[in-house]
């Protein structure tokens, strides 16, 4: 059974869209670790309002922190800090998608950041979308992940650009995995549609 871990290079690239669609895909487990605001419509929930299939369980926060911000500054705000030691993956005997939080190094504490809660044995799914500064922002988030020596995969989400997609793909050592274009809204039957298009890829993975 794989643990795939999405992240993205920044935030609002479509981390949980794509994590939906990898979610339907192998009709696996959901978790995400750290949710900051947004408690009443947060990741978990929108997962769930997305797929299709009965076997997938949304698995609780470690840490539901109220304000959007970075962790650290949320969890500061809710006088907590942020203990590495508590956050442990949930069991199960399926797949299991785990969702960071905005990009690699996004803090946790005065220590740790996201990339630490990224475990030998999990696979890596980084979703990029084009920006001006995005080619950077990937090729960053790829060669950070090579400390970690663990099999990554991209998963491009937006309108296409190929030039940017292309050039990724040749400076990076990463799975191309597929994309995600630009749709009106994101529904059950999209997130389906996406599902089956990934599916082989994520399989082979």
């Amino acid at each position: 059974m794989m643990k795939l871990f999405v992240t993205g290079i920044s935030t609002e690239v479509g981390k949980t869209v794509a994590a939906a669609i990898v979610v339907e895909a192998l009709q696996a487990d959901y978790w995400k670790p750290i949710q900051a605001g947004d408690l009443d419509n947060s990741d978990s929930h929108k997962v769930e309002s997305l797929i299709s299939n009965t076997k997938t369980i949304i698995h609780p926060n470690s840490y539901a922190l109220q304000t959007p911000m970075s962790p650290h500054a949320a969890a500061d705000i809710d006088g907590i800090t942020i203990d590495l030691n508590k956050i442990v993956a949930p069991k199960t005997k399926n797949h299991l998608v785990i969702e960071g939080a905005g990009g690699l190094l996004v803090p946790l504490n005065d220590t740790d950041t996201i990339f630490d809660l990224i475990q030998p044995d999990y696979k890596v799914i980084v979703v990029s979308r084009h920006y001006l500064g995005s080619i950077n922002h990937t090729l960053l988030t790829l060669e950070k992940l090579q400390e970690k020596k663990v099999k990554t995969g991209i998963i491009f989400s937006g309108d296409e650009h190929p030039t940017t997609e292309d050039i990724i793909l040749k400076k990076a050592k990463v799975t191309f995995l597929g994309r995600i274009n630009e749709e009106q809204k994101f529904d059950k039957e999209i997130i389906k549609k996406y599902a089956e298009q990934l599916k082989p890829a994520l399989e082979s993975f």
